[in-house]
């Protein structure tokens, strides 16, 4: 349905905004959005999120259909897939054919970090006259995805969510993977062509070794038919993640403010139930040994080896330990002070560190800013400036790329990137005012982890 915006467009005065507008307008395909033309030729579920705050900067009803098309593709269980194929593209692997699910719009068969209802959220608060109607339809959706995880993402007895294959993380070939990953056997895996290859220097891509893993994973799902009981419950892989556990708890803080602006009580009863164990979710991921929150491969009982980023989304999930925090504000500093353009993806003191290959190191926009609207609902200012002016210096600097090499800031990956775009847009421009928050996910003080 499309509803006529009553929000005049934001008229951009930097040429930096400019070129970002120009972006997402040539990454538009009529409803959804291309993370990157030819590198990924689909939709993309938290791309197409990050995507709609850029949007909603200058086209409040674009934004909204950038939600809304995604949803398109949800699967009767709940769960919002990770790549939604409106058209079968030859020169991407693995594609519908690879996947076969047999949902109406073919999807892939994994999820990704459900930052949907906190963007929602947002955009309702743009305009919440605008938004009201658009809102009532779209929440429903995200309950039901919500739900998903809570039940098809848990195992028996515990509480934060696990990921059943590494791309489900959103960070694809993070060292917080290796151990669960290296007890995967690629063995008698069918014969591939990666097309990511073509577009991207290797050593800025995952091995041929995970590679090799991922597709047992995928060879795996689909021969249970994508049963997700049985793949979370049974399958080679399941890592529980700091990072969609930290994004979900702040997506269900700010479902639970949208049940309420509704009225919708019986929603509101079962957020609030899954709110209560977003503390406990966050102990089962605390490792004394690190002194941060860290992935936990539940096949093996073990941590992962190193520190993640995602172990600073903590504070974004609205959740506070005054013992840990102090221990994470050093990991950060000690991140910081090792690079000039931070938050590294790992940490860069680590020697599995690589500051070129995806999620091995490198510095993400998107990461950037989920962090440093955390801190800054904690009153972390000084932190959070730091992490919004060293994401717009190397984004000016070197451009629009997938991400950065966070030592000098040189782009990597997929060129005209639409979420890095998207983000130079809603938080990193000189033209945003930085002097604002974001409503923060909790009402009073913050939950106690």
């Amino acid at each position: 349905m499309n509803f006529p915006s009553t929000k005049p467009a934001r008229r951009p005065s930097h040429r930096t905004d400019q070129r970002a507008i120009q972006i997402l307008r040539e990454n538009d395909w009529g409803g959804y959005t291309l993370p990157s033309k030819g590198l990924y030729p689909y939709q993309w579920n938290w791309d197409s999120m990050f995507v709609a705050l850029g949007f909603s900067e200058f086209d409040l009803d674009r934004a909204w259909t950038e939600v809304e098309s995604l949803f398109e593709g949800q699967w009767g269980n709940g769960m919002a897939a990770h790549i939604v194929f409106r058209r079968d593209m030859p020169g991407y692997f693995p594609g519908p054919r690879v996947w076969e699910t047999t949902e109406k719009i073919p999807t892939s068969g994994l999820s990704q970090p459900p930052v949907a209802a906190t963007v929602v959220r947002d955009l309702f608060e743009k305009d919440r006259e605008f938004g009201w109607e658009r809102l009532r339809e779209i929440f429903s959706k995200l309950v039901k995805w919500h739900r998903w995880f809570h039940t098809m993402r848990v195992i028996s007895g515990g509480t934060a969510i696990v990921v059943t294959h590494p791309w489900e993380s959103g960070r694809d070939n993070s060292p917080d993977w290796d151990a669960a990953l290296r007890l995967v056997d690629s063995e008698g895996i069918e014969p591939y062509t990666r097309c990511d290859l073509g577009h991207v220097d290797a050593a800025m891509r995952p091995t041929k070794e995970d590679y090799d893993r991922y597709m047992k994973l995928v060879e795996y799902g689909r021969s249970t038919g994508w049963d997700h009981t049985q793949i979370t419950r049974e399958g080679p892989f399941a890592v529980a993640d700091p990072g969609i556990t930290f994004i979900l708890t702040r997506a269900d803080r700010d479902l639970k403010y949208l049940a309420q602006v509704l009225g919708y009580r019986d929603s509101l009863y079962e957020i609030e139930g899954w709110l209560a164990t977003s503390g406990q979710a966050a102990d089962s991921l605390w490792s004394e040994e690190l002194q941060a929150y860290v992935a936990y491969d539940l096949r093996h009982g073990c941590f992962a080896e190193g520190v993640s980023s995602v172990a600073f989304l903590s504070f974004y999930a609205g959740l506070s330990h005054p013992g840990r925090d102090r221990f994470l504000l050093r990991h950060l500093h000690r991140f910081l002070d090792a690079v000039q353009y931070g938050v590294p993806s790992f940490d860069p003191e680590h020697p599995f560190f690589e500051s070129k290959r995806y999620w091995r190191g490198p510095t993400w926009a998107i990461i950037n800013y989920l962090i440093a609207r955390g801190l800054l609902d904690f009153g972390l200012r000084e932190e959070a400036d730091l992490l919004r002016h060293s994401t717009r210096e190397m984004i000016s600097k070197h451009g629009f790329y997938e991400y950065f090499d966070p030592l000098d800031g040189t782009g990597s990956g997929g060129k005209d990137f639409t979420w890095t775009a998207a983000i130079w847009l809603a938080w990193a421009s000189p033209m945003v005012d930085g002097s604002k928050n974001h409503p923060p996910a909790f009402s009073g003080e913050p939950s106690q982890a």
